[in-house]
């Protein structure tokens, strides 16, 4: 890892609360580009022009979202217990025995450690030992006396999970939000070492995805792109948990390219066109069916644009223990830098 994606992946963001991330972000990204602006949704837009001497250039966006999966502060109760909703989509089964971050907009910490409480196996019932216990019965332990909780916490906190970025092993990276700060990295890195093109490239970072794909619509209005790639998470499906007929991405073998996705059906000549800049360069790459991205929003918005998504393969993807390879992230960026040098002449010549 290196600090820019620690900076990246470390910074909390829930959907609809990405200030601190996208400060980040707007830091690492304002040196390499031309212009950088945050709309009204909360995106980060930042554009790099196209070499000098190009009419009318096209436009090619490449965007990642900033937020990630938390909670929000519903109740405290008398005893200074905690409750709370999901913001994004939560998983039940994962959250016991996760220690968390409150996010308190009272007194005077700004964070406070806490734990979901797992639910003791000599209370209640033989059946409760063997049920997943839903969200809405769970409660985070602070630790404090009720008037110290109340003191510091109140109803609309945001609760962010407490895992940070590590190294799992010499290749393989472990974390909370790889989804979709893997993909957030990439776009940075991507602006960073992109050189002159034959398009205007926009690199739009964007809110509260994990909700709906809130923040992509008024990006997509404001850009009018011709070709956009969203960068998320490829899902792998190489552990034990898959039957074999459900395999398709393994991690360490390449960037994910999605053909298809819940949202969006891959335009197939950006499909085709991704997938011939990664055979030419020797880029690695798979072909991947994922779950849903900001691609839908670009490709449907305005005049509509072709789009596609790419991504590192993120195993356990909506859980603290996210799993990238480095040589996936490489390739990733290798792609889009790539991309971006041979976007121009994918369009038709009547593209209008």
């Amino acid at each position: 890892m290196n600090e820019r994606m620690r900076a990246i992946c470390d910074a909390p963001g829930v959907s609809g609360f990405e200030d601190a991330v996208r400060d980040v972000v707007t830091k690492l990204l304002e040196p390499y580009v031309d212009e950088l602006w945050r709309d009204r949704m909360g995106n980060v837009i930042a554009l790099k022009r196209a070499r000098a001497g190009i009419p009318s250039p096209r436009r090619l966006v490449y965007a990642a979202h900033l937020d990630e999966i938390g909670m929000m502060v519903s109740h405290i109760d008398d005893a200074g217990f905690v409750r709370f909703r999901a913001v994004g989509g939560l998983d039940a089964r994962t959250l016991p025995s996760q220690r968390v971050t409150v996010h308190a907009s009272s007194g005077d910490r700004p964070t406070l450690a806490g734990v979901i409480a797992a639910h003791s196996g000599w209370l209640g019932t033989p059946e409760d030992r063997d049920r997943v216990f839903p969200i809405d019965e769970l409660y985070i332990d602070l630790g404090r006396s009720a008037a110290d909780v109340r003191g510091r916490v109140e109803v609309g906190d945001v609760v962010t999970f407490a895992a940070t970025l590590d190294d799992l092993s010499d290749e393989v990276l472990v974390g909370r939000n790889f989804d979709d700060r893997i993909g957030v990295y990439c776009l940075v890195e991507a602006m960073r070492r992109l050189g002159p093109v034959d398009v205007d490239v926009y690199a739009v970072a964007t809110v509260q995805e994990e909700v709906g794909v809130r923040g992509m619509p008024t990006a997509a209005h404001a850009i009018q792109a011709d070709i956009a790639v969203a960068i998320d998470g490829a899902l792998p499906s190489d552990t034990p948990y898959a039957r074999p007929e459900q395999r398709q991405c393994a991690l360490g073998s390449g960037t994910g390219i999605y053909l298809m996705d819940n949202r969006t059906i891959g335009t197939p000549q950006l499909v085709r066109g991704l997938i011939d800049t990664c055979e030419r360069h020797g880029i690695p790459y798979q072909r991947n069916l994922g779950g849903g991205t900001d691609a839908s929003e670009i490709q449907r918005h305005g005049l509509g644009a072709w789009a596609t998504t790419i991504g590192a393969p993120t195993r356990y993807m909506h859980s603290t223990v996210q799993l990238a390879h480095r040589a996936d992230v490489e390739a990733t960026v290798a792609l889009l830098v790539t991309f971006a040098g041979e976007a121009a002449g994918l369009l038709p010549a009547d593209w209008r």
